[in-house]
């Protein structure tokens, strides 16, 4: 990626993202192939008068799926632990060498490992809900991303660039402006008490009265682009397909057909990868459940490029995600899973606020 870009990227992420302050504690993963954007990344929280810490993520869990007993999938590492009590701010780069690396562990022991996690992941989100800990996720456009998205490297890097606003003279500005845009639809949804949502072979309703509606503008996801909540959990009533395949562990899930009753997955189906799909369904109570309702608002993300952190907020799209709520949206749904799942709303789609058309189409009609 052209360097200049590179240099906002990083400036954007700490200073916009995660606001690091003065005497911070700074946690930045990422694999090797980031190491530019970690760098830069570094060099900026060190600007700031922070503390940056660097921890190199690796593959190497894929041999432990394979070859580790139960009791080594349910290690919790005192490591993992004192980082997720100690840091102030965690920054986390994805984008690796291999997207497929965990293609050939059987689902059972990834709902396993998922599961086996639940503790320090409620850890992990009882301090970001309590404001005591801040954290973003993004990605460095690697060859592996690329070839996921069908282009070529360049042609990845420029779309990153502009799904992430890097091509605006001051993207921090560019991003302050979207959530002034974006709070328009919050201002609209903050009081209504169910929600519809009508597409192809979709027609799905929720409750979701008393819950906060989220403005998710680059701050914890970046590239951002999305408004959500967490419905009442058992509410959720109807049926919905996902235009797009779901994705789990470099898995791909295609064509999810899921019937809900009073708020839980009671017909699941899809045309490939049903056996993951059925298993992290029952990873447990809350994995049947839905944690998280959105709407996409980033037009910059203009096709799906197999990664979630970017196609979740593709413009005229909506998410649901089965798992865990966040629990500033005043969601309660507890699991060991949060996992996204993609709705096109572009040929047809609807969606009603207490009977009220408000979004038609792929678009906001406020």
């Amino acid at each position: 990626m052209d360097s200049n870009l590179l240099e906002k990227y990083a400036r954007t992420l700490i200073q916009y993202s995660l606001s690091v302050k003065k005497g911070d504690l700074v946690v930045i993963q990422g694999y090797k192939e980031a190491m530019p954007l970690i760098e830069l990344c570094y060099r900026e929280v060190l600007n700031a008068g922070a503390h940056p810490h660097v921890l190199m993520r690796h593959q190497l869990d894929e041999i432990l799926l394979k070859v580790g007993r139960d009791d080594q999938l349910s290690f919790e590492n005192p490591i993992s632990e004192a980082v997720i009590m100690n840091a102030d701010k965690i920054l986390n780069i994805g984008g690796s060498s291999n997207t497929k690396y965990l293609s050939g562990v059987e689902p059972k022991r990834i709902a396993y490992y998922r599961k086996s996690g639940k503790r320090l992941n409620e850890l992990y989100m009882n301090r970001v809900d309590n404001n005591e800990l801040d954290w973003t996720l993004c990605m460095f456009p690697t060859d592996s991303l690329a070839q996921e998205a069908g282009m070529s490297l360049r042609d990845y890097e420029d779309f990153v660039a502009g799904a992430c606003l890097l091509k605006d003279e001051d993207p921090v500005l560019a991003w302050k402006e979207v959530s002034k845009n974006q709070e328009k639809a919050i201002e609209y949804l903050k009081d209504k008490e169910t929600i519809r949502i009508v597409s192809r072979d979709t027609d799905v309703s929720m409750k979701v009265g008393g819950r906060v509606w989220i403005n998710s503008d680059g701050r914890t996801n970046f590239p951002s682009g999305e408004v959500f909540t967490g419905p009442v959990e058992d509410s959720v009533e109807g049926k919905i397909r996902f235009s797009f395949p779901g994705i789990y562990a470099g898995q791909e899930i295609e064509d999810i057909k899921l019937v809900f009753k009073k708020g839980k997955v009671i017909e699941a189906s899809a045309s490939k990868g049903e056996e993951l799909l059925r298993e992290l369904i029952n990873t447990d109570e809350g994995a049947s459940m839905v944690g998280e309702v959105a709407i996409g608002t980033n037009y910059g993300i203009d096709r799906f490029t197999k990664n979630m952190l970017y196609d979740e907020k593709m413009g005229g799209t909506v998410h649901m995600a089965l798992g865990k709520s966040y629990g500033k949206s005043g969601g309660k749904n507890i699991s060991a899973i949060h996992w996204d799942m993609l709705c096109d709303m572009k040929e047809g789609g609807e969606i009603y606020a207490d009977g009220e058309l408000f979004y038609k189409n792929g678009n906001f009609m406020l």
